[in-house]
């Protein structure tokens, strides 16, 4: 007998660690040595404070939301619901398309990174392996995704920290052999070439916002916390205690790594190719080592590896539950709401990586083996569906406080209140569209740009042309 309902499954120290770990992936391991590479260490550390504060605005509404509504349709169903079915049905179709392009991403990365130990072995090969590793774990029950998650980001999580751990150590060590400004040779040009220019940024300041985008890349994840929210137990304890994880992610993983890598990583030897960690470590001074740590990178290369497991482990989830929102509301065909015994949507899970091959091997540039071209394009569509999401959360969530309180209910019976509104609506929502215009003033991101515009006009034309084909009936506010 088939399950009509999703199961709560979720406990509360997996959601945490969906929260801790879920955004840990390709763009911090892989993306932060293009970033490095294009903008500077100060110009990428900049980027990464700006898109914390964007993110950590995003997350406080999605709380808030998500803690009154814990849907696994999450920002759809809140879209849906606050803005405007059309709307709705575009930031379902939007985020699912983020994340089945991510996993694209993440896929090949795992190929590229599985190079340093098996030069020979063609990439499609670790495609093959990972997804069938990816369709075990989300092919049965959500206790098996949430366990396999909780393991995946546990191993990301200790590594990054042992990492920081090294880099401090290193630091400190540095600061003993050169004095202070040895940490800070790499920060500033003195000798400029035809590519880069004397100063702080090398590349100038425009290559600062450029890089805003790619960071919101490298933030994409975080919000996931908000679709596990529907199938999390005790959702109203357990997303305020997510959101502060996030802010300490934030705080420490991201900005410390950034820091600890371009001390002792050269912006010229950067590259979205190679991990910047994996780079480091094979640099970083310790006492009693010397130069690099042996075994270091190859460890650090497999931590990264599973890193990326993770966030594809995540992305195929995120993305079922998508398509599984859209059939649940009648927006999509039926078939996709339909789940197997143990309460999974086995059929909008196999739509969503059926997607995904069709996007990695039908791309010209991965037949043409221009990987990094091909990363570097995906990326971008990535960046910019994730901020027409963000977005939508900030409109949301403002929408509905005010529908909230002009209803005469007390927000103190909100089971969490995000704080400092409007201004962390004006913080998402202007920061989000800083990002848009950064990424603008790069003619080769504006691609990007311009296929999301074009993919949030089909799904508007796509709603309207089948909204009375499944039964859908609108609910609207509270």
């Amino acid at each position: 007998m088939q399950q009509e309902n999703l199961n709560r499954d979720i406990k509360l120290r997996q959601v945490l660690m969906i929260a801790l770990g879920g955004t840990i992936g390709t763009g911090l391991f892989v993306g932060t040595g293009g970033n490095i590479a294009n903008a500077g260490p100060l110009g990428t550390l900049l980027a990464y404070i700006v898109g914390g504060v964007i993110v950590y605005s995003i997350i406080l509404s999605l709380g808030e939301l998500a803690s009154v509504y814990p849907s696994t349709g999450s920002f759809g169903d809140y879209a849906t619901r606050f803005i405007g079915p059309a709307t709705g049905y575009m930031v379902f179709w939007m985020y699912w398309v983020g994340w089945i392009v991510t996993v694209a991403v993440e896929y090949f990365a795992v190929g590229a990174l599985m190079r340093r130990w098996f030069p020979e072995v063609p990439i499609t090969y670790w495609v093959v392996a990972c997804i069938a590793l990816i369709f075990l774990l989300n092919a049965f029950s959500v206790k098996i995704f949430a366990e396999g998650e909780f393991f995946l980001a546990s191993v990301k999580v200790f590594a990054v920290f042992i990492f920081i751990v090294l880099g401090v150590i290193g630091i400190l060590y540095q600061i003993y052999l050169h004095g202070i400004g040895g940490i800070f040779a790499n920060f500033y040009i003195d000798h400029p070439s035809k590519d880069l220019q004397e100063g702080l940024f090398p590349k100038g300041v425009s290559a600062v916002f450029g890089a805003i985008l790619a960071v919101i890349f490298a933030y994409t994840g975080t919000e996931i916390v908000g679709v596990a929210a529907g199938e999390a137990k005790n959702p109203s304890v357990a997303m305020p205690k997510a959101i502060r994880a996030t802010l300490w992610r934030i705080v420490f993983f991201f900005l410390c790594s950034v820091i600890i890598i371009s001390v002792f990583l050269p912006m010229t030897d950067s590259s979205i190719t190679k991990s910047p960690f994996v780079s480091t470590l094979e640099r970083i001074p310790l006492p009693f080592f010397g130069i690099g740590i042996p075994y270091a990178a190859d460890i650090m290369n497999f931590v990264i590896i599973t890193a990326i497991l993770s966030t594809a482990n995540s992305g195929i989830y995120a993305s079922s539950r998508m398509v599984y929102g859209l059939a649940q509301k009648k927006m999509f065909p039926p078939i996709f709401a339909k789940l197997n015994k143990q309460g999974t949507p086995v059929y909008a899970m196999y739509l969503s990586m059926a997607c995904t091959l069709i996007i990695m091997f039908g791309n010209d540039y991965v037949q043409n083996g221009r990987i990094k071209e091909m990363m570097e394009a995906l990326i971008n569509i990535i960046s910019f569906s994730v901020i027409i999401v963000w977005i939508s959360v900030s409109i949301a969530q403002y929408n509905f406080r005010k529908q909230f309180v002009a209803s005469g209910k007390s927000l103190n019976d909100l089971p969490y209140r995000a704080p400092f509104l409007p201004l962390i609506q004006f913080i998402g929502i202007s920061g989000s569209i800083i990002g848009v215009i950064g990424a603008y003033m790069d003619p080769e991101q504006r691609v990007g740009a311009y296929l999301t515009i074009g993919y949030a006009i089909l799904c508007y034309m796509g709603y309207y042309l089948t909204k009375d084909k499944w039964g859908y009936q609108h609910e609207q506010g509270l």
